[in-house]
């Protein structure tokens, strides 16, 4: 495998969510970084939600 085939497999892997198979630091740096980009989307979307409803429950009923 070529060093451009065994990069476009590890992105893939991580496109996956599946962790690298490999001991290099860069990999599980990039793993990491997207676990945490994952989670902050997540907990966007949550406070999204929180909010929408916060606004709803204190909209003065007429």
């Amino acid at each position: 495998m070529t060093p451009e085939e065994e990069s476009d497999a590890l992105l893939d892997a991580l496109a996956r969510g599946e962790p690298p198979g490999c001991g290099d630091p860069a990999a599980r740096l990039l793993a990491v970084l997207l676990e945490d980009v994952t989670g902050l989307a997540e907990l966007a979307e949550l406070a999204e939600l929180g909010q929408r409803r916060s606004s709803v429950s204190m909209t003065p009923s007429t």
